[in-house]
């Protein structure tokens, strides 16, 4: 619920916060504008979005296209508030949460990655709710694109109970360790076979 400009289909009257265009109207004998009223009414909360790229060296290749794909998706459902985390042993934001970013930029710095290192998967969910936390949108979702194979030591499971909501996107023919983290967080799992599936994989764990 919030104090919205009145729009007397959509809410009730706020009395307190419309209390001095009312007293005022009385006290100079004329009608009420409407303007200065206000209401209290339902509001749909936004959503905010963080993608994570797996770009280690077992996530070389098709899905790096894959990955981009996924950012120009990610990019189109949340214009206004979404990142794009790459990582490998380190992490790298493509786009911060709180940074505006041209699409198309966002998508060649994604385009331009290449395969390579260890994966840090706990310290890249770690990052991501960092990144999350500086949205005020009231649904939250981390994307993870990647095969969950985890070669640097942490708790990938205690990192994912930072978030509010964690959906993985893995390759469909190498999804065992994804499927493994997705029970023991919770997470909503599916798979995509390349740059063509990853938008409808997309649609299935937010939508679906």
């Amino acid at each position: 619920m919030s104090t919205q400009p009145y729009r007397p289909e959509d809410g009730d009257l706020d009395v307190d916060a419309s209390l001095d265009a009312l007293t005022t109207a009385r006290r100079d004998a004329r009608a009420i504008d409407p303007d200065e009223l206000r209401i209290r009414a339902w509001t749909k909360p936004g959503t905010a979005i963080c993608l994570v790229v797996d770009r280690s060296g077992s996530m070389g290749g098709k899905p790096l296209a894959t990955s981009a794909v996924a950012a120009a998706a990610v990019a189109w459902r949340a214009p206004d508030d979404y990142s794009v985390l790459t990582f490998a042993k380190e992490v790298i934001a493509a786009k911060s949460q709180d940074v505006p970013r041209p699409a198309e930029s966002v998508v060649d710095a994604v385009l331009a990655l290449r395969g390579f290192g260890t994966t840090d998967l706990a310290g890249a969910l770690g990052a991501a709710a960092d990144q999350l936390a500086r949205s005020r949108a009231g649904r939250k979702i981390t994307v993870l694109l990647s095969d969950c194979r985890a070669t640097v030591p942490g708790d990938a499971a205690a990192a994912a109970a930072r978030l509010d909501e964690l959906v993985i996107i893995a390759p469909e023919a190498d999804d065992t360790d994804a499927v493994e983290l997705a029970a023991r967080t919770g997470a909503r799992l599916t798979t995509a076979d390349g740059p063509a599936a990853v938008a409808d994989a997309l649609d299935r764990v937010l939508d679906g």
